[in-house]
């Protein structure tokens, strides 16, 4: 019998979820100012937060390490999208949207650097082929 792992379904969800995403993004940068859009974001970012967090006891958890880079994601993030939006606004979706969904290039080398997690030879491959696909969508001259 066929089986999926419950992460998968998970991640098949997030990518479907972050398609939606980078075209609702697109359509936000279309009518608003990129600093605009990211203000929305943070409003229906926070409304989602505030939503999901009622369900369950808050709790807070202390350890600085967690508290430090939970942080960092939300900085990075809100960084993020707004040269997401800005870039939006200038140029198209069909080709901003796939390059900057080549982020785990990043997360990848931080990985096999800071964490020591290996990359295999396949992986690797993968990678030379992901930075190709940059320079062929990117027209880069």
């Amino acid at each position: 019998m066929f089986q999926v792992d419950e992460w998968l379904i998970y991640t098949l969800i997030s990518s479907v979820l972050y398609g939606v995403w980078g075209f609702c993004s697109k359509m936000a940068a279309n009518y608003i100012t990129p600093k605009s859009a990211l203000g929305y974001e943070a409003i229906g970012f926070s409304a989602l937060a505030l939503f999901v967090m009622t369900g369950e006891k808050l709790t807070l958890n202390s350890d600085i390490r967690g508290v430090i880079y939970a942080t960092l994601v939300g900085v990075t993030g809100a960084v993020a999208s707004l040269f997401l939006f800005i870039a939006l606004s200038k140029g198209n979706v069909s080709i901003i949207i796939p390059i900057t969904a080549l982020y785990p290039i990043i997360t990848i080398i931080m990985a096999y650097f800071i964490l020591k997690e290996p990359i295999t030879f396949r992986q690797s491959i993968g990678l030379m082929l992901a930075l190709a696909a940059v320079v062929l969508c990117a027209d880069v001259k």
